[in-house]
């Protein structure tokens, strides 16, 4: 039964029964996976105490989800040197400050190939260790650009490389190393305050063998010159398979020249390799931004959409890839009702500016694009979306178990008047919700 079990699980309903039980727990060769719920820092020292610390020599995974469990396993830190069959480390919610001593210890450990983290603060100075053995690595942070030099030259084995976010400056620049990273075939990066020349020099000097490319950039239009990437795939990434690219970009009054450098994507180079993108826009309400994005065969998770498209210069592209999308970001300030896309598989919902629609409500409207009824997420990022409204969409939304807003203006809402309203008593009395995030 053991098998079926998390070993949280496990730990739970059958540590404490008896002395059988818990040396049936202990005194085994078998590798467990140890993956950290939420819990109380007492219940976690019990656990530590009883489980983890007892078994470190077994564990080949290992993810903690809080700052205390750090605390408590890696101090001193030296300790993670302990677990000698770790292939996996995941740190949810770290503290900055620790990711030092704990790379510099955790590339010791012979068998660890995978290192994901997700600090809570901005990762500065993380780089102090020498050569790792590490295959995969994910970084959920903001990570500085000029940190890449030193990290590559101590990862020769990468291949799996994802950040979050990779920060660069007016200074930054790549120096060369003489290191080839042979095996680093899969990139996927989020782009902030790097231009293309910057990119271009990162990808000469280390993805050469690079085969799956994911970027998402803004702002600089040379990341819209069709003809530089297309030099650039040739001459220094010639085994690239996959070019997944989602470019945001302030256009302003340039439609034309915008569109014309949309068309440049639609050479025999692009179509050759099965490489395909569309764009949307929104000119009508001043908002002057634009995305262009790889469209089929790739699956997005997180789609952004705009209702608003210029009929003259794009008509309106229907994309069938829409199944994979499971958060749908609006931002849009007026709605149409003959929206052509259909999202059935979206669970979270995050919408930018209050909109507004022609005929029906706004949860009737969205409901025509996406199933209400299964969203589990919503985040309200506008200050100006009325609170009424709020609450009807709350009424469609039954298995919503996570609500983020900004800074309501209650002050305009007549708060007797609502409380009588019998949507708002039935959203009050029924509603799932257990996270809630005011923010202002």
């Amino acid at each position: 039964i053991f098998e079926y079990l998390d070993v949280y699980h496990i730990y739970q309903g059958f540590f404490y029964l008896n002395i059988r039980f818990q040396n049936l727990l202990i005194n085994t060769n078998l590798p467990i996976q140890i993956n950290i719920p939420t819990m109380s820092k007492i219940n976690f020292e019990h656990y530590y105490q009883n489980m983890i610390k007892p078994n470190k020599h077994r564990i080949n995974l290992l993810r903690l989800s809080h700052p205390f469990t750090v605390d408590i396993i890696f101090s001193p830190s030296r300790l993670i040197l302990q677990f000698l069959q770790l292939e996996t480390l995941i740190l949810d919610n770290i503290d900055a400050k620790y990711l030092h001593n704990i790379l510099k210890h955790s590339i010791l450990l012979p068998k660890l190939y995978s290192l994901v983290l997700t600090p809570i603060d901005y990762v500065q100075d993380p780089i102090d260790f020498k050569r790792s053995s590490i295959e995969y690595l994910v970084i959920n942070s903001r990570f500085p650009f000029d940190s890449l030099n030193d990290f590559f030259f101590c990862l020769p084995n990468l291949r799996y490389l994802s950040i979050n976010c990779l920060v660069g400056s007016r200074y930054s620049d790549i120096h060369y190393y003489p290191i080839v990273l042979k095996y680093l075939n899969h990139v996927s990066m989020k782009l902030d305050y790097i231009n293309f020349n910057l990119l271009e020099k990162l990808i000469k000097r280390f993805f050469h063998h690079v085969e799956i490319l994911r970027l998402t950039t803004q702002f600089y239009q040379t990341y819209l010159n069709a003809k530089r990437w297309q030099k650039v795939i040739q001459t220094y990434m010639p085994n690239l398979r996959i070019f997944d690219i989602h470019h945001e970009d302030s256009i302003q009054d340039n439609h034309i020249l915008y569109h014309n450098l949309m068309e440049e994507f639609n050479s025999l180079f692009w179509i050759e390799r099965q490489w395909f993108f569309t764009h949307q826009h929104d000119w009508q309400q001043r908002l002057d931004s634009g995305i262009f994005y790889s469209t089929n065969p790739y699956r997005r998770k997180d789609y952004t959409f705009y209702w608003e498209l210029d009929q003259q210069l794009c008509p309106h592209i229907q994309e069938n890839n829409l199944n994979s999308v499971k958060h749908i970001h609006i931002c849009s300030k007026q709605a149409r009702n003959n929206c052509i896309n259909y999202f059935p598989n979206v669970t979270e919902l995050t919408i930018t500016h209050f909109f507004q629609t022609s005929d029906h409500s706004i949860s009737i409207t969205l409901n025509l694009m996406i199933p209400l009824k299964q969203l589990t997420k919503l985040v309200i990022e506008s200050d100006h979306f009325p609170f009424d409204e709020i609450v009807k969409l709350l009424y469609f939304t039954p298995n919503l178990h996570t609500l983020k807003l900004d800074l309501l203006r209650l002050y305009e809402t007549n708060l007797k008047v609502l409380y009588q309203n019998e949507i708002f008593q039935y959203v009050l009395n029924e509603n799932h919700i257990q996270n809630l995030d005011l923010r202002h």
